[in-house]
Order: structure tokens, then sequence, then C-alpha cells
């Protein structure tokens, strides 16, 4: 019996011994007009650049403004609807979803006042005349759009929509899909800012990530770390896209209620959510409410987190968190 179980025991020592260990891998490249980057520990290099880029050619194909003949194209220059794709579908649904829970303050159709306003595919060197604001605002409104059995329609031809405000959350969740389907349990992926997190690492340590904000001058800087093992973190600001008109900074969100771009106390707005795609969603409309209402909005909904850069009245730079984001912050 001895003989039998060292026999047994030796296989087992020998099949460890040829187990290769855990190691880090980076990915990097350039995808909707910004930078990706990868991090995952794995036994091989599971991952590949070629299936992380293919994935996200696949995205603008649906769903960038700058991609000639994508899909969001085509319903933008149709009179009537589309059938959507896989992605657009899932996108407008949240969309929807969002757009209904901040009251319409999250719209996807600001497309035509964010081109007015010089931020979308084409140049605008002029700020455009309140008759034009107003002449757009006709339209402007989720309301005027349907989504049904995959397909889009709009009530009005010149509806035109504009899902950067959340597809870039929602491209970093496919990527954590894409690596979870290779077998990688433990990842950062990060695109544009916006990340999707995976722990502990392998030694046991919590992820650390990040918290950018700026500084009293405007320069963006880390304000925080947060220790996260799983969900998403994004982030909303206009201090790194604006143009200046004069001493005036003018901010590439745009309200869709007034046509105008945000201009209230609200800095940067950083989101925890369970994923990217909520995170994102819900960024935007943050950075469009004022403080006080802001911090009520997300205290009042579960799984939602915020970390809130402001000016005071003074216009010295403050910040703020909600009771969940503390429990992330490590310093």
């Amino acid at each position: 019996m001895r003989y039998r179980f060292l026999l047994f025991i030796l296989p087992l020592i020998f099949a460890f011994s040829l187990k290769k260990e855990v190691k880090q891998y980076k990915i990097n490249g350039f995808a909707q007009g910004t930078d990706y980057a990868i991090m995952y520990y794995a036994n091989d290099s599971l991952a590949t650049k070629a299936g992380i880029d293919s994935l996200l050619n696949e995205i603008d194909l649906s769903m960038s403004l700058y991609k000639k003949g994508s899909l969001i194209n085509q319903f933008n220059a149709a009179k009537k609807e589309i059938k959507t794709d896989r992605f657009m579908n899932d996108v407008l649904k949240r969309s929807f979803e969002i757009n209904q829970d901040t009251k319409g303050i999250f719209d996807i159709t600001v497309a035509p006042l964010v081109q007015a306003w010089g931020f979308g595919p084409k140049e605008a060197k002029n700020e455009p005349d309140p008759a034009v604001i107003k002449s757009i605002l006709a339209c402007v409104g989720m309301r005027n759009l349907k989504l049904k059995n995959g397909l889009l329609s709009k009530l009005k031809p010149c509806i035109q929509i504009d899902l950067n405000g959340i597809a870039q959350g929602y491209s970093v969740d496919l990527i954590a899909a894409y690596l979870e389907q290779k077998g990688i349990k433990q990842y950062v992926a990060e695109l544009g800012g916006e990340i999707r997190i995976s722990g502990p690492k392998p030694n046991g340590e919590t992820m650390k990530i990040g918290i950018e904000g700026p500084d009293k001058d405007g320069t963006p800087v880390i304000r925080h770390i947060a220790a996260i093992n799983s969900g998403a973190i994004t982030t909303s600001g206009n201090y790194r896209k604006f143009h200046q008109s004069g001493k005036k900074k003018i901010s590439h969100l745009i309200d869709p209620n007034t046509g105008y771009p945000l201009d209230n106390e609200m800095i940067s707005v950083t989101v925890y959510a369970k994923n990217a795609i909520t995170a994102d969603g819900y960024d935007n409309a943050l950075m469009a409410m004022h403080l006080k209402d802001a911090i009520a909005f997300v205290e009042s909904r579960k799984n939602l987190e915020a970390y809130f850069v402001y000016h005071q009245k003074d216009g010295k730079v403050a910040d703020t968190l909600t009771t969940g984001f503390k429990k992330l912050i490590t310093h």
C-alpha cells in the first residue's frame, strides 16, 4: 500500500513543478482617439494586443462619430430608422435608463449642440449665436428616439445622437469580458481614463487606483489613491477638454436643456459603480448638477459612489466624496 501511495503522489509533485508561475502582463495601444492600458496576471500571455485592437475596432465601426460609415453616422444621416447591432443596442438601452433616472440631464441627442460648440468631428471656429442654439434645441431630446426590437427610430429627421458620454465605459466593460473569457481573473483595464478592475493581486494585495483631479492652477494631479478589487471607476471633468474664449473656459459638456456649455461649480466627478457603462453614463450627468444635488442623488442610489472636485464660492478648489467612496480611499 505504501508503494502505491508513493507512485500516486510523485506524478502530482511533478505536475505541480511543471505549472508556470503567475506573471504580470501589459498591453498598451491607441484606440477611440485615446490611449488604452491593460495589466493582467496569468500563467501565460493569454490576451493579445491584436485581440484588443480587433474588439475596439468593431466597437468604433458601430458607435464612433469619427469613423466614416459607422453605424452611428448612418443613423445620424438617416431620416427615420436603422437596425442596431449588439454594441449599439446595449449602449442605447442603458442610455434610456440613465436618461430617465436623471430626468433628462443625461441625453445622447446633444450631438448637434456638441458640434455647434466646436467639440464634434467637424471644425467649428466661432461660438454659435442664440438663434442657432434655439433652432438646434428643437432637435434635442431623447423623447424623440424609440428603440424597439433592435430598431432605433427618430421622430424628427433632424435628431442625431452622440454616444461618447457612455460608449467608452462600455468599451472597457467589453475589454474586461474579453479578458475573463481568456480565463484572466486579475486585471486593470483602462481606456481614456475609464477603468475596470478585478483583483486582488496574486499576492493578496488589493488593486490600487489613482484618483485624478486638478490642483489649484488646474493641472491634473493624483489627489487620492483608491483600493478596489472589483468594479469600475470613471471620471468626467471640464479641466482637460475645453475652448478658451477670452478669460472664459467653454466646457465640452453641454446642457441639453439650455443648449449651452455647463457653467456651475463642478470641476470633475469620479464615479464608482459595478461596471464602467454605468459609471461613465452617470459621471457627465453629475457634472451638470449642483454639488448638493449631486451628492444627494448618489447617496440615494445603491452601487453608486462619487468623488467631487469643485470651486468654492471664493473660487478656491475643494473636494468632497460620498460616504461609500470614503471607504475606498487609502489616502
